[in-house]
């Protein structure tokens, strides 16, 4: 079996792809799989990969791939979490499975259809540059159908009062490509996006205990991967300020999730994000996601909020300009023994980017 590494740019660790076909489907023994896979990925200098996804053709006909991902949790190998999605490790893929032959060779302008088995939705991945070990992408996450406001908020309202030892956080749940509990950093006492870029492990111990809550509110464990969290600010040049929180500390930048998600939560009226933004409820104009990793563009086209009651719905959203890097494989046999060499060398390049 062949294992492949995919770094898609801001994402804070390579993609570890894997032929589902060649694993066991039980979750039991595809866990154990997997755990042994990552104790051969830690001798090799690769503990810091953390994103593993399991790939093949898709049997259905709307779909080219379907994917599902795996989130690696630090503090030993047998430690994951199914429950979310990764848009990053949705690019990795694509890029893995053309180079390895299961998907065609990507051209400029080819689109790839994902099914993400995780969730249920649907990814289309538009090659917008191609070069041998490199592409760019325009990624849309489509809805089957209009997906209402309502339908996007776990906690059944826009704004949710979380007990957080002994404070009172307002946090907005929302759900879209994953489920993000998304702060105002002032209510923090961050004011200005210059301090929220440098803020350090104090903050970064408080939105931890913020997403604890919310996953204690979701009945989710609290030592999984999900909710994801996010402080969110109005941004120095305009748009959204936003600092995410990942496994197992601050994301370089945010997940394509994430902006996809605070895309998503600008247009629902009464959100932090909404808010934030100055209450763009309508509209398809992208709006800019400032991170410490840079400025990413979402768009994220709704209907209108004019329906009885103020409802609106979300149609697709979409980031542009997203690069991945194909970093090499190696052959696994059958996932109990790993090529050192050539994982290291895949590593390596791991480590650089």
């Amino acid at each position: 079996m062949i294992g492949h590494l995919a770094y898609a740019a801001g994402a804070p660790c390579p993609t570890f792809v894997l032929d589902a076909g060649r694993l066991p489907r039980e979750e039991e023994p595809l866990l154990a799989h997997l755990a042994q896979a990552r104790r051969y990925l830690a001798s090799a200098g690769g503990a810091h990969v953390l994103k593993i996804a399991l790939i093949e053709p898709s049997a259905h006909p709307m779909f080219d791939l379907d994917h599902r991902f795996v989130q690696a949790l630090p503090g030993a190998p047998d430690r994951f979490d199914l429950r979310g999605s990764c848009g990053h490790s949705v690019l990795a893929s694509v890029l893995a499975a053309s180079r390895s032959g299961m998907l065609p060779r990507l051209v400029p302008g080819a689109r790839v259809r994902v099914r993400v088995r995780n969730n249920g939705d649907s990814v289309v991945c538009e090659a917008e540059h191609v070069e041998r070990d490199r592409a760019e992408f325009t990624v849309t996450f489509v809805q089957p159908s209009p997906v209402p406001f309502a339908d996007l908020l776990p906690a059944g309202r826009p704004r949710t009062v979380l007990a957080v030892g002994r404070e009172s956080v307002e946090v907005s749940l929302v759900a879209s490509a994953n489920t993000y509990a998304f702060v105002d950093a002032r209510a923090l006492g961050v004011h200005d996006q210059a301090a929220l870029f440098h803020a350090g492990g104090e903050l970064l111990e408080r939105l931890e205990s913020v997403r604890g809550a919310a996953a204690d509110l979701l009945g989710w464990p609290r030592d999984g991967a999900f909710p994801k969290i996010a402080a969110v600010l109005p941004g120095a040049d305009g748009g959204v300020a936003a600092r995410a929180v990942t496994v197992p500390g601050w994301h370089p930048s945010i997940a394509l999730t994430g902006a996809v998600c605070l895309g998503s939560a600008v247009r629902i009226p009464g959100t932090v994000p909404w808010r934030i933004a100055g209450g763009h409820a309508t509209g398809d104009d992208a709006v800019g996601i400032t991170t410490t990793g840079g400025r990413t563009a979402v768009s994220a086209v709704t209907t209108a909020a004019g329906a009885p009651g103020g409802e609106g719905a979300l149609l697709w959203a979409t980031v542009a300009h997203k690069h991945v890097t194909f970093q090499g494989s190696f052959a696994l046999t059958p996932l109990s023994h790993l090529q050192f060499e050539e994982v290291a060398q895949c590593l390596a390049l791991s480590v650089a980017a």
